[in-house]
């Protein structure tokens, strides 16, 4: 089985997808809380200015020397990252791709079927790619789920390739 998947059809670019690397990609997000909290549109400029407000607001605080508190910071998202199941939205690599103005619908090419679903589900999709901290080869290398949630108990697996119709 290939771990990496094509994203291709009517569509102005072909997107290569490499879920070995998505594990240092900002963008993931937490698979076992995503579905609970719910998805929130992140504005990423307002994100971003909060960010480094609390990083000013630290530096004010503690001093710009890098106290004790953030090494153990650090070895907490490491271990995260070592042991935590992931997803990222699918949302940005469709806009790389940039659908045709008369592109419709979706596929998901799997082993044996597939499926078709409107583009706009897509757009709202989140790939998971991780689990327990291992990749997921079995059954992988991605786990599609709706935006929704329909499906986080059976997301679609053994996904071949993505085709945009």
């Amino acid at each position: 089985m290939s771990s990496i998947i094509m994203l291709e059809g009517n569509t102005k670019y072909k997107i290569t997808l490499d879920p070995g690397v998505w594990i240092f990609d900002d963008r993931r997000i937490d698979l076992t809380t995503y579905f609970e909290n719910g998805q929130i549109d992140k504005d990423e400029l307002n994100e971003y200015t909060k960010a480094v407000s609390r990083q000013w607001d630290r530096e004010i605080q503690e001093g710009a020397i890098f106290p004790p508190t953030l090494k153990s910071e650090k070895r907490f998202e490491k271990e995260k990252v070592l042991t935590g199941t992931f997803a990222i939205p699918f949302r940005d690599f469709l806009n790389n791709a940039e659908p045709n103005v008369n592109a419709e619908s979706f596929v998901i090419l799997l082993q044996e079927s597939e499926i078709t679903i409107p583009l706009e589900t897509a757009y709202e999709a989140i790939l998971g790619f991780s689990k327990d901290g291992k990749p997921l080869l079995e059954d992988g290398p991605v786990h599609f789920y709706f935006g929704d949630g329909t499906n986080k108990l059976e997301p679609i697996k053994n996904i071949i390739k993505f085709i945009v119709k």
